[in-house]
């Protein structure tokens, strides 16, 4: 152990020998502690708000999406899809229908996007079949004879709708809905629109509430039919082993399909919600650094207040030899320590809060869809704040430092 840092120990006690250390010491050691605590704890609680909200997009949502770059329909679509389906780090790929409908049931009317899947393959890309809390994806292909007081109705076909769109439209598993779409026939006195009943096989929770409200699935053969789009179909949905592979498999999609198609990933159509995100976590970071900056002040207060006091001591280390990089190298030495000591407390502590935050805290499940807030610490987030603290902590030594390193050791004498 070198002398400077044996000075530099010994500085930060109190004035008495005790084995404590200062009050100023212990208030900036404090500072930088609750600092390192709050940034950890704040970080892992976005980062994990973030992370679920991926995850249930990622659930409703493919990871890469290929329409028509004229919006037109894809009418062979087969060898699209065996195209995609090549390509490496794909795992599975579906066709999709696309439009928008109005739900009628009774006196409610709700306007939806009605997606017309593949039953068989649906639960192999997205999560929608996992979601199910009442029927089952299957039956979406099925046909279900009218309600007993209805008799000569014609038989319906199946339709899964959201949980929260269920409660505004007020059916249940069984009931019939009525699907209208704008693109109707001509008739005599204008476009006649196109409506169609359907029978709730499903009822899904996906736990994000714009997709439960808004969204309806039927089967692809029917959408087609209902739609009179032939055997076309509006694009195809691709699930990627590794989600963060999906840029690079947009890219070799669109290349190997050429220009005609838009290639899409689930970041870029997630654009603006990730980017705003991503800026809340960066401002809230900003925020927080400031209780580690209010510390940084108090160690400036508390290493000037050291050098006003040991201005004796200085000059005397000064008169026996000690450079004044030796002597700038005890205070900076003192800063060090205190910042040192606030990390290494407040990782910890940090890790502690977010184990609280996950553990106790609760939420009320029918407000935000989650019972508890998530929490994901990540290692560089630890290692981002526990460097932007020390280097704080050290840039806050920089002026005592200086002040001490060019004290006279004459002038500092001269009273003594």
């Amino acid at each position: 152990m070198t002398y400077q840092l044996l000075i530099a120990l010994r500085y930060l006690r109190a004035k008495r020998r005790q084995r404590t250390v200062s009050l100023n010491t212990f208030i900036s050691i404090a500072g930088v502690t609750l600092g390192v605590a709050a940034l950890i704890a704040t970080l892992a609680v976005m980062s994990g708000f973030e992370e679920s909200l991926r995850e249930k997009i990622l659930g409703t949502n493919a990871h890469v999406v290929v329409v028509d770059r004229a919006q037109r329909p894809i009418e062979d679509y087969g060898e699209v899809l065996a195209a995609v389906a090549r390509l490496p780090h794909v795992v599975a790929a579906t066709p999709f229908i696309y439009n928008q409908v109005l739900l009628t049931a009774e006196s409610n009317v709700h306007g939806v996007i009605l997606r017309g899947i593949d039953p068989a393959t649906e639960g192999s890309v997205t999560d929608v079949e996992r979601n199910l809390i009442d029927g089952r994806l299957a039956d979406l292909s099925g046909t279900f004879p009218p309600p007993p007081d209805k008799p000569g109705l014609s038989p319906r076909s199946g339709i899964v709708i959201g949980k929260e769109l269920a409660l505004r439209l007020g059916v249940f598993m069984g009931d019939t809905l009525n699907v209208v779409s704008p693109r109707g026939t001509m008739g005599p006195f204008g476009m006649v629109p196109k409506l169609r009943p359907y029978q709730v096989v499903g009822i899904f929770d996906s736990g994000m509430y714009d997709y439960d409200s808004s969204i309806a699935y039927i089967s692809l053969a029917q959408a087609q039919d209902f739609f009179q789009m032939g055997p076309a179909i509006t694009g195809i949905e691709i699930k990627v082993d590794e989600i963060f592979r999906a840029s690079a498999v947009a890219d070799a999609a669109e290349a190997a399909l050429g220009g005609r198609y838009w290639v899409r990933d689930w970041k870029e159509m997630n654009r603006n919600l990730f980017s705003a995100l991503k800026l809340e976590k960066i401002i809230m970071f900003i925020i927080l650094i400031l209780i580690i900056l209010v510390a940084a002040f108090n160690i400036i207060g508390t290493l000037t207040m050291i050098v006003i006091e040991k201005s004796r001591e200085i000059a005397i280390l000064k008169a026996m030899g000690a450079t004044r990089r030796a002597v700038m190298a005890i205070f900076m030495l003192d800063g060090l320590i205190i910042g040192g000591v606030g990390v290494v407390i407040g990782i910890p502590l940090g890790y502690l809060v977010c184990w609280a935050i996950e553990t106790f805290y609760t939420l009320p499940a029918d407000v935000y869809y989650i019972s508890h807030i998530p929490v994901r610490i990540s290692l560089f987030d630890v290692v981002l704040v526990a460097g932007s603290a020390l280097l704080i902590t050290f840039l806050a030594t920089v002026y005592p430092s200086w002040q001490a390193g060019r004290l006279a050791p004459v002038e500092a004498l001269r009273y003594e």
